[in-house]
């Protein structure tokens, strides 16, 4: 039978439901598309107004809303809604996902010197190379490249298209999103009579437990050190960090940052879209950058940090910005004036 009862969603994830345990619910959704199969959610009072029109068969609520979302159908009532949905989108898809063929595709190239546990899968035009090791129930999609000596631990996912380069190892439980390199050589160049002699880079990548890497993101190998990627860091599309960069446990990143090498991130950070940090800086533990932000140097107290200039209409942002290139003078012709005057 299609979908899932909403009792046994209850007796499986926890949570008051009020409402008729018998309705099946055969999508999780938005409240906006929602249908009477549909299972959504409000994490926010700010959207209690969306209870009267949308069409779902059941809402995930907190209890201040429990009354209102009671007396227009199902509800499940839980004091984190937003994680109750992520961990029910984490059991759908686990009942409902269609499991890869396990075992090494016939077109798949294996080094005879490389791991893959039987319980893995290894899909079309992969490249495994020697020495690689690939671990128990973990699923390497197709077009896949894993460098000699690679590690990937149980239970990790790449999506096709994943450039995983040599000696570089993620541990248990990862996603790694298509068309990521990781492992490509870092930005290294010694100038030498206006031009640059490239320095090879010895290190590589070291990636930690439950951490997911989105599409196209690039994260470079050491120059002679790994570059370290702690547990549960979680990184967005197209991204960059640089090598020897380091970023500590539970750390996210949104898309298009960049992070130049040698910086250290801390954990239980975030990096809003399109930052960008300079190399050699250090950021302490529970540092929250703003998007757009330039980080120009290292921050050691946790706070919450933002320098993205405001936008504007045209003239007006001229007009700031002429201003800004004077402020120096202007600090200095202040400072004069208050000597001055003492």
């Amino acid at each position: 039978m299609k979908g899932f009862a909403l009792g046994e969603i209850a007796s499986q994830l926890g949570g008051e439901l009020a409402g008729d345990a018998t309705l099946r619910i055969e999508r999780l959704g938005s409240l906006e598309s929602a249908t009477p199969a549909t299972l959504c959610f409000i994490a926010d009072e700010r959207y209690r107004a969306q209870l009267k029109t949308t069409r779902a068969g059941c809402i995930v609520v907190a209890p201040v809303l429990r009354d209102e979302a009671a007396a227009r159908g199902a509800a499940i009532v839980t004091p984190a809604p937003h994680l109750y949905f992520a961990r029910l989108s984490q059991w759908w898809v686990a009942r409902t996902r269609a499991r890869p063929q396990l075992g090494i595709h016939s077109s798949a190239q294996v080094h005879p010197g490389a791991e893959v546990d039987a319980s893995a899968s290894v899909g079309p035009l992969c490249v495994i190379e020697e020495g690689a090791r690939i671990g128990a129930r973990a699923v390497i999609g197709a077009h896949c490249v894993i460098g000699a000596g690679a590690t990937i631990g149980a239970d990790t996912r790449f999506a096709a298209r994943v450039a995983f380069g040599a000696d570089c190892h993620i541990g248990a439980r990862g996603i790694v999103h298509g068309g990521a390199v990781i492992g490509a050589d870092g930005f290294g160049f010694a100038p030498h009579d206006g031009a640059w002699i490239k320095v090879e880079q010895f290190g590589g990548v070291r990636i930690g437990d439950d951490v997911e890497i989105g599409a196209n993101t690039c994260i470079d190998r050491g120059a002679l050190d790994d570059t370290l990627i702690a547990d549960g860091v979680k990184i967005d599309n197209q991204v960059q960090i640089g090598h020897n960069v380091r970023i500590g446990a539970h750390t996210a990143i949104a898309g298009c940052v960049g992070i130049a090498g040698s910086t250290t991130i801390g954990a239980h950070c975030t990096l809003a879209g399109a930052v960008g940090v300079a190399g050699h800086l250090t950021l302490a533990d529970h540092v929250h950058i703003g998007p757009l932000t330039g980080v120009m140097q290292s921050i050691s107290k946790p706070g919450a940090y933002m320098g993205a200039f405001p936008i504007d209409e045209n003239a007006n942002w001229e007009k700031n910005a002429a201003t800004l290139r004077h402020l120096y003078s202007l600090r200095n012709r202040l400072r004069a004036l208050e000597k001055k005057s003492s």
